[in-house]
């Protein structure tokens, strides 16, 4: 075993410094040096959810970039010293259909998640990115492509991934009139992703207050969702729309702006929902949803983004503040992606 140091979960709100162990390099593994790594919502519902008696270590963090350290005896993919990434699925079965597909994110018995899940292997829990050292398998590490700053490229590997094979699955490109639902760490990346594909991209928000951030990341407009007037007049306008609101909420007001068969994608909430029929009878409209990506798509959308200039916007904090980045996106006081720098790990 090979030790380093990070956050562990210490009840439902609080991470406390701590030493870890990682595996010692099996031959298609590669150790990298973890320097940034994203704070998400899912970190947040991880922690919440444990009982008060969990037992297992949890330490979360699952989008991440860093250097590569040390290589097992058969990777040749990576050698010491590249930038990588990696992001929320570290291992799969590798053989059946979604795998062979390329969508190892809907693996039939289950992705490995990059913490709080078994290991395929030895059944030890994995444990996340904020720490300063991770082992991977060397097919779930993706080059990090030149001219992508490091820190602003770690929710990529999980924000901007979930909206990617959404926007490239419903064909978003030139033509395409797209809304993005919600202006968070999920919204502010599809903004950016389906303006930079060349669809024309309006966002909806509860308020118009942010309508200068949406027209920098590249919409064209906003509508405020509690403007019935405005609201009204977009029925029927979209061919595709975003939904990243991470809340339990009413779908048929974005049902109603999707155009004739056109399609809501549902990213932010993942819990129970309720439909009327109705509301996807009329204009023959479709409800899907999607989660993470494959690795084909996860390695296009990092050149896409390298390609056109395409990061987060971040806040970036050294990761002795990670308790006080949670609270305060827990508020919702981020814009629009914390970013630990975990090299006070040291």
């Amino acid at each position: 075993m090979r030790t380093t140091t990070g956050w562990r979960a210490a009840g439902s709100t609080v991470l406390r410094r701590t030493s870890l162990d990682r595996r010692d390099l099996r031959p298609d593994d590669i150790a990298l040096r973890v320097d940034y790594c994203g704070v998400c919502h899912s970190d947040l519902h991880a922690m919440q959810t444990r009982g008060p008696r969990a037992k297992e270590l949890l330490v979360p963090g699952h989008e991440f970039t860093g250097v590569v350290t040390e290589v097992g005896q058969e990777v040749t993919t990576f050698s010491i010293g590249d930038r990588v990434a990696v992001g929320n699925i570290v291992d799969s079965c590798g053989a059946c259909a979604m795998c062979e597909a390329g969508q190892e994110n809907f693996c039939h018995s289950y992705p490995t998640l990059t913490y709080g899940a078994a290991d395929r292997q030895d059944g030890a829990m994995t444990l996340g990115g904020f720490a300063r050292e991770y082992v991977v398998r060397d097919a779930f590490a993706y080059p990090l492509p030149p001219g992508l700053d490091p820190a602003a490229a770690a929710p990529l590997m999980c924000a901007g991934i979930t909206v990617w094979e959404p926007l490239c699955r419903l064909g978003v490109g030139p033509g395409c009139r797209v809304a993005v639902a919600g202006l968070g760490g999920l919204g502010h990346l599809a903004v950016k992703l389906a303006a930079a594909l060349g669809a024309a991209t309006t966002v909806i928000s509860r308020t118009r207050d942010k309508l200068e951030d949406a027209r920098n990341l590249g919409a064209h407009d906003l509508i405020a969702s509690t403007d019935t007037r405005r609201m009204a007049a977009a029925r029927d306008t979209f061919d595709v729309v975003i939904d990243t609101i991470s809340a339990s909420h009413d779908l048929a007001p974005y049902l109603k702006l999707v155009a004739m068969d056109g399609t809501l994608s549902l990213l932010g909430h993942l819990g129970p929902i309720t439909v009327d029929v109705v509301d996807l009878l009329i204009g023959r409209k479709k409800l899907s949803s999607a989660g993470s990506g494959g690795r084909p798509a996860t390695a296009e959308m990092l050149r896409f983004c390298a390609d056109n200039g395409i990061a987060a916007d971040i806040e970036v904090l050294p990761s002795s503040r990670v308790n006080m980045a949670l609270d305060r996106l827990r508020r919702g006081d981020v814009r629009y992606r914390f970013v630990l720098d975990m090299s006070d790990l040291d």
